[in-house]
Order: structure tokens, then C-alpha cells, then sequence
């Protein structure tokens, strides 16, 4: 894991937007004990980068949840063999390769009945992904049985509790999931062991442990960073840092296998921190939890585990560090939902991050002998197979107390129990720092009709709550709640449910942690409800009354008003950029009446109606009489980091990856209209000949910039009076923020989310939105030093600025972060207006 925003060079095509080749190695990772909390790195010192050659896949993909097939065990599957590949990056290690797992797992299931193997998704460029199941052999009527005991479990836990035939013969369920870092190895090669074990032991001890238990490994999280030997996948994200947001297939694809198996426990495999590492985490600890039910558990998992890497004899292996008992408040925490062991907890799992000691990756794959990273990677596959030994046994071991545990988690959720109160002493060393819960509301209503802000926005945000177990209904006519009236199709999140606390950490506001804790581990705000641009009502002791229905998918959202006049589409949300940007593709004439409007003329009505189907977007009659501004789809040439091409390429905009270096290499500007600079390009470190170019771009030509990177660029290329202050480096979470110009504020979002957070001093500029007199919403955000880079000192300062160059193009300047990890969906839209009016 790693304090700073990880960010890997994103390997892209040269145009099609949305396609992806192999990509470049990703930026080392900070250490916990040894950080920066000054004005450090900024967050992506890498731009995305153009490669050469690779596989093709597109960024986005229907989200739609996998789910096991209904019948009995095994149910095995003649996986797909790949070409050996021998430029995979594990082979230094002694490991196992990418294309060596299939061709093991095809062995083991030809050799056992108790291995079963299916691809449940594909990585971002295009590898299967592995779900292994190892369970005694089952009738399809036995398994079906399973399932409905499952079901049970989360739909009536008062029901499960009762029932004796349940307590007795419900398989315990135990999920492992490894390499989700792709240069971190080993967990694959240490759940092969296991696997292997498994599948073909003879014992009656084993033979009777497949009984009562069901493990499931996925084997590699990530195969792309496996064999490229990076952090991130093949699109440029840390899959452990996408859980809340799901804008990855690997990240989807774990999702959907918690989901569908509802473990009682779950390791997730990493490396490497020096001496083994094992979670449960230090303060602050996520405060939508029923933590008393994981820690009981958590702790003496985790000890045995210590004790399982004691058992290898090694000097390496001595001791583990377990951040509860180890660590400082925030060296380590659980407290965002972002992480796959947090995640999994919130889907009923006591969920460990395990990190295995000896670093194999970075500087030292390639500067250490060969022999020496084998002893390492070796002694690691000794430790991740033990940690994996010992949490089964554990789970075998207490597998009554986790049923029952589990159970009480979802009675809870679904009675509306308080947050529970956990007295000091609850387990070794808990005390009042350990101590946060939260007071759930009684449920949360997403509009529909004329006080929702945003149809397409709201109707994602209810298919992703879908896609993540939380229900969601929807009215069946009109209601009135705390004295407002809703129509009849408003959607209802009611939070008496049995994943109350997965609803709750995606729909809150979330809390300012920071005089809680003196720094964080990674991000500390985050929220789907003040972000994604939907308007969310709360409900704090009410739930509406009112016959609804369950719903599997939101209700489509497009419209095209009736009559033969010009169309407006108003740019509120991504959804509205992807439709302008296929509608300009479509080759229709647009026009602007303003930053935040395009205008469709009457003869492109029938390709209006297209992509209002296709994004669920609403058109609105034409005002007359406005003046309006031809309007073309620009051609971006962007230095930013990998999340936000992505993003830019989601939305559907042309983009030419650029840098320093690529510039000074000769990379063609002609033709392009705005360059975007949040990473990689320094106006100062250019040649002649690509300075040259670039001052042509920006002699007519829009810039967009965000960062430090950006707002150092502005100044070295002398283009708006704007001085940038930059706040601490760490500070992070959602901010309030008055929108106050016409470009980026107009129709913009209360609330932002910042990361190294800037303002903006000086004259001569527009200010777009400033942050609020008390900005910090959610997060942590401390100064560098008595008053000196807080929030304090960013207040009413201007977050966004925009205005006409000294070069004679236009530019805007973000200090906060609109398409941070491709997460704050709602400020997507501020950004591309940016976008639309610098270009020339």
C-alpha cells in the first residue's frame, strides 16, 4: 500500500478512444513509518503515456454482476491456455507466470473432485480472471441447499439463527484473494500451494475440512501488473484503492465474487513492508463497522497467523507487525471503504490485509542477483501459504461463532440496532481511540422529476448501489416525507437492510478526522451522495410510507421533448459531455448559449433521440432569442495521470497523450485545441523545437491545468497573473465550495474533492468557485505548520480561476481534484465545460 496517490504511465492507443495497450512501470511506494507530510510529491509525478504495440481492450464495460452458475460441485471448466510468454516478469522470480496458472489449474481439475475453476471477468486488458473453488463434491440439490442457507443468512438472520439444520451443515465460507498489486507476487504462488494441498491431500483431516468448508482464492487479481511487473492494471489504477467507485473490471469482478460467496473470513495477499504485516489496522477505524463483531474475531486470527510465520524458523519471519497492536493511530488505518479487506467487511467478512516481508519489485528486481530474489520470493511464498494455512484453520476452528457473528451483523442492519458501543479492554489493547461509530440515518431518498439535479446521475447511483448488494426500492406512487412531497418512482434506500453500513460509507456525508488523528494512511473523504451529482435526500427517523418495488436496474432517464424546434442540454453531469461529444461525432451541427449549454439544431432531433436512449440524458426546448456561439468537439493534448485519461476518454474527448519527454522527442501538437497539464510536463524542461510548438498551441489555444504540476506550468508559460499556494500534501476529502463564475461554476456542484489541495492568489483572473469559509466537510486536512497550508488559510480563497492568457488563448486552473481515481462523477462535468470554453 502506499500513502501518496499511486500512479503508474497509463500505455494507450494513439487515438480510439478507450483503448488500452500494455503499460509503463508505476511510482515506488512511500513507507509508513518514514513520511513526507510537507508539500511533497505531488500525487502523479508520471503522465500517461503513449506506448508502442499491445492488446486492445475498451475502458468501459457493462456493469453486470457475475454470479455462479446453480449446480453442484465441481463445476469445473477447460480454462483457456495462453501462449508462453517470456517477457512475464514473474519468471525472474522463480514464480509461477501468467500462463502457467491455467495449465495448473486444468491439471488439478482433471486430477481431484474437489477443485472447480471458472473465469468470473476479465482484466482491463482482457485476461482472465480466476475464481478456484476447493469444497468436498456436491449434488446440484446439496449446493442449491447451500445457497438458500446463504440467502438466509443475509435476507432473515432471525430465521438463520433458529434453524439447527443451518448451524450444523451451512459450509464455511472462506475467501482469498491475491496479486491484486501486480508487482506484488506471491499470494498467488502461496495460494497455489494451498490449492494444490487441498485438491490432493488423503488425509481424513482434509477430507473432512472440504465437508464443512468452501475456500475460494482468486488467484490473480490483476494479470496485467503480474506480467508487466507494475503496482497498477493495465489501464494505470491501484485495484485496491477502486472498491467503493467499481470503475475497474478486477475491481467488479472481487466484488462480485463477495458477493456471491459471503465469507465469514478473507485475506488479501501483499508485499512487501520489511517484516510480515497482518491487519487488523490501527485508528481511525471505519465508523459505519459493527466492529466489536470483527475484532473479536480479527486479533486472534491475525495471532495465529503470527504465529504460523513463527513456525518457519526463519529470522525474517521472527514476528509480525499487526497495526492494532504495533502501530500509531494513522499509520495504518481501515477507515475508507476503498481497500478489498475493508470493502469485504462491509459484505459481512473479517477482512486482513496481509503483506509478506522481503522486497522483490522495484530497484530491487532489477539491481539484485537473481539468486537473491529467489531466496526472497521463495521465503514470501512460505509466508503467504502459511498466513493462508492459518486463517483456514482459524475459520474451521470458530466457524460457529463467525456463522453466528455474521448472522447478528445482518440482524443488526436490518432492526436499525444503534451503532455498537465497545467498552475499553472489548480485546487486548482496545481503548477510546479505537472508539468511533456513527448514528445511521432511517433512510435516504433519491429523487426523480424536477428536484433531482440530475437524471443520469441518479439513475447511476442507484445501479451502483444495486451492484453492490444494497437495496434500493422504488416508490410505487406519489409520498410525502419530513414534509416534502416526492413522486411517484423516487427511489428509497431504506436502512433498516442487512449491508446498512456498505449503504451508509457510500451515501454519507462522511467526517472531518482531523484532530482525531495526527496524519492518514490514504484518502479520508470520499462521499457518492455529495459527489456523483445526484441530488440524495436524508431521512434522519422516518422512512417513508409507501408500497414500493425492489429494483435490479434504475429506471431509463432519457428524453426528448415533443415538436420540431431546436434541442438544449444542459452539461451537468459526464453523461451530458459523452452526449454532446457523440452527438459532434455524429457530425450535427452545435451551438453554445453559454459554458454550461448546447444547442441541437431541429434537423439533428433524430440523433438528439439516439443518444438520449443510449446515456439516459434530457433534452429541453431551445430558449429563442439567446445568442449563440458554433460550437465543435476540441482535440485535447493531455499531460495528466492515468485516472484522468481515463475519465477524459469515458467522456468521450479525443486525447493525444503528451510530456516532457515525448515533446522533446517531436510528438505532433497541429491540430489540437487544448492542452491539458496536470503531470509529466514541465514548460521549463522542453527543447527549443517543442517549446516552440507549444507556444504556437498556446498562442490561440485553451489550457486546462490541475495541481502543482499544472499551476507550475501556468507560470513558467506566462499565462494567468494566478499565484498558487499549496495546502499540505496529505490533505484530502470533500470540501464546501461557492461556485461564483460562469464557466466551471455555473450549475457546479456545492462540494469538491481535493488531494494536496491549492488556491489561488493575485488579479487579473476570473474566479470560477472558491473554497467555503469553513471548507472541510469530510477528510483530513491539517496545516504544515501553524498556520500555514490548512484549511484555515484556504478559505474563501479561489479554488478554480479562468480567464484570457497573456498568449492569447484561454485558460482554466483547478486546485481541487475533479476526476480524482475516477471517482467524483458529479465534478466531471465542471472540468469539461473548461474544456469546451478555452478551446479555441
Amino acid at each position: 500500500m502506499n500513502l501518496f496517490r499511486t500512479v503508474t504511465g497509463l500505455s494507450a492507443a494513439l487515438l480510439g478512444a478507450g483503448l488500452l495497450v500494455t503499460p509503463v512501470s508505476a511510482a515506488p511506494p512511500a513507507e509508513p513509518s518514514t513520511r513526507d507530510f510537507g508539500n511533497g510529491p505531488e500525487r502523479n509525478e508520471i503522465a500517461a503515456t503513449i506506448p508502442e504495440g499491445g492488446t486492445l481492450t475498451t475502458l468501459a464495460a457493462p456493469d453486470t454482476r457475475w454470479t455462479p452458475p446453480r449446480r453442484g460441485y465441481p463445476r469445473q471448466n477447460d480454462l483457456r491456455e495462453y501462449p508462453v510468454n517470456p517477457d512475464d516478469r514473474s519468471i525472474k522470480l522463480g514464480l509461477v507466470p501468467y500462463h502457467g496458472i491455467a495449465p495448473r489449474l486444468n491439471a488439478l481439475q482433471d486430477a481431484s473432485q474437489r477443485v472447480s475453476a471458472e473465469v468470473v471477468g476479465q482484466s482491463a486488458l482482457g485476461r482472465e480472471l480466476y475464481l478456484v473453488t476447493l469444497t468436498a463434491p456436491e449434488s446440484a440439490a446439496e449446493s442449491a441447499r447451500q445457497d438458500r442457507w446463504r440467502e438466509q443468512i443475509e435476507d432473515d438472520p432471525a430465521a438463520a439463527k433458529r434453524d439447527r439444520a443451518l448451524a450444523k451443515g451451512y459450509k464455511t465460507p472462506v475467501w482469498i484473494n491475491a496479486n491484486i498489486h501486480g508487482d506484488e507476487w506471491e499470494g498467488t504462488d502461496g495460494s497455489l500451494r494451498v490449492i494444490e494441498r487441498l485438491a490432493t491431500a488423503t488425509d481424513a483431516a482434509t477430507a473432512a475440512f472440504l465437508r464443512r468448508s468452501r475456500v475460494y482464492v482468486t488467484v490473480t487479481n490483476n494479470p496485467d501488473g503480474r506480467i508487466a511487473g507494475t503496482r497498477a492494471n493495465g489501464a494505470g489504477f491501484d485495484i485496491n484503492r477502486d472498491h467503493a467507485t467499481s470503475s475497474q473490471p478486477e475491481s467488479r469482478a472481487v466484488r462480485d465474487v463477495v458477493i456471491a460467496t459471503q465469507p465469514f473470513v478473507m485475506l488479501d495477499e501483499h508485499g512487501y513492508t520489511g517484516t510480515t504485516l497482518i491487519e487488523p489496522a490501527t485508528p481511525p477505524h471505519g465508523q459505519n463497522y459493527e466492529y466489536d463483531l470483527y475484532i473479536k474475531h480479527a486479533l486472534p486470527n491475525t495471532l495465529g497467523m503470527e504465529a504460523a510465520i513463527q513456525a518457519l524458523g526463519k529470522p525474517e519471519t521472527a514476528r509480525a507487525d499487526i497495526p492494532f497492536r504495533d502501530y500509531a493511530p494513522g499509520d495504518w488505518d481501515d477507515w475508507p471503504p476503498i481497500f478489498t479487506p475493508m470493502y469485504a467487511m462491509y459484505q459481512g467478512a473479517i477482512g486482513h490485509t496481509v503483506e509478506i516481508p522481503l522486497r522483490v519489485n522495484r530497484a530491487d528486481y532489477d539491481n539484485l542477483p537473481v539468486e537473491e530474489l529467489r531466496r526472497r520470493s521463495a521465503l514470501n511464498t512460505d509466508v503467504a501459504e502459511a498466513t493462508i494455512e492459518a486463517a483456514l484453520r482459524y475459520s474451521d476452528t470458530n466457524r460457529a461463532t463467525l456463522l453466528a457473528d455474521q448472522i447478528e451483523q445482518f440482524r443488526q442492519g436490518w432492526a436499525g440496532a444503534p451503532s455498537p458501543q465497545i467498552p475499553d479492554g472489548f480485546v487486548d489493547g482496545f481503548g477510546p481511540e479505537d472508539r468511533y461509530s456513527t448514528e445511521f440515518p432511517r433512510a435516504y431518498v433519491i429523487p426523480v422529476g424536477p428536484a433531482q439535479r440530475s437524471a443520469p446521475a441518479a439513475a447511476r447511483l442507484v445501479d451502483h448501489l444495486v451492484s453492490h448488494d444494497v437495496r434500493v426500492t422504488q416508490a410505487r406512487r406519489d409520498f410525502t416525507l419530513n414534509g416534502r412531497r416526492y413522486p411517484a418512482g423516487s427511489y428509497v434506500v431504506d436502512m433498516h437492510q442487512p449491508k446498512r453500513g456498505l449503504a451508509n460509507v457510500l451515501l454519507e456525508a462522511g467526517r472531518d478526522i482531523s484532530e482525531l488523528v495526527p496524519q492518514m494512511y490514504d484518502i479520508s473523504g470520499w462521499s457518492h451522495r455529495l459527489l456523483w451529482g445526484a441530488s440524495v435526500d436524508i431521512s434522519r427517523s422516518a422512512a417513508p410510507r409507501v408500497s414500493t418495488r425492489p429494483v435490479t436496474v434504475a429506471a431509463g432517464t432519457g428524453f426528448v421533448p415533443s415538436g420540431r424546434g431546436d434541442l438544449a442540454l444542459t452539461l451537468r453531469d459526464a453523461a451530458d459531455i459523452r452526449a454532446v461529444n457523440a452527438l459532434a461525432d455524429l457530425g450535427v451541427p452545435l451551438s453554445r448559449t453559454s459554458a454550461a449549454t448546447v444547442v441541437v439544431p431541429a434537423a439533428g432531433r433524430a440523433s438528439a433521440k439516439a443518444v438520449s436512449q443510449q446515456f439516459g440524458v434530457r433534452f429541453e426546448p431551445a430558449p429563442r432569442g439567446v445568442p449563440r456561439t458554433p460550437f465543435e468537439k476540441p482535440v485535447l493534448a493531455a499531460a495528466v495521470s492515468a485516472d484522468e485519461l481515463f475519465a477524459l476518454r469515458d467522456m468521450g474527448f479525443e486525447v493525444r497523450t503528451v510530456s516532457t519527454a515525448l515533446l522533446n522527442a517531436g510528438a505532433d501538437l497541429s491540430g489540437v485545441d487544448v492542452l491539458l497539464v496536470s503531470s509529466g510536463l514541465s514548460y521549463l524542461g522542453l527543447n527549443a523545437t517543442a517549446k516552440a510548438a507549444v507556444d504556437r498551441l498556446l498562442a490561440g489555444g485553451g489550457v486546462v491545468t490541475r495541481g502543482g504540476t499544472g499551476a507550475a506550468f501556468n507560470t513558467a508559460a506566462g499565462l494567468l497573473p494566478a499565484t498558487a499556494v499549496l495546502g499540505r500534501g496529505d490533505a484530502n476529502g470533500v470540501v464546501s465550495v461557492q461556485n461564483t463564475g460562469a464557466v466551471v461554476g455555473a450549475g457546479s456542484l456545492p462540494h469538491s474533492f481535493v488531494y494536496s489541495p491549492i488556491w489561488f492568489t493575485g488579479s487579473g483572473f476570473t474566479v470560477e468557485q472558491r473554497y467555503a469559509a469553513d471548507p472541510l466537510v469530510a477528510g483530513h486536512w491539517v496545516p504544515n505548520a501553524a498556520g500555514v497550508g490548512g484549511p484555515e488559510q484556504a478559505a474563501g480563497q479561489a479554488s478554480v480561476v479562468s480567464g484570457a492568457t497573456a498568449r492569447g488563448g484561454k485558460a482554466v486552473l483547478f486546485g481541487t481534484e475533479p476526476l480524482f481515481r475516477a471517482h467524483p462523477k458529479g465534478l466531471y462535468a465542471q472540468f469539461a465545460r473548461a474544456i469546451y470554453w478555452s478551446a479555441p
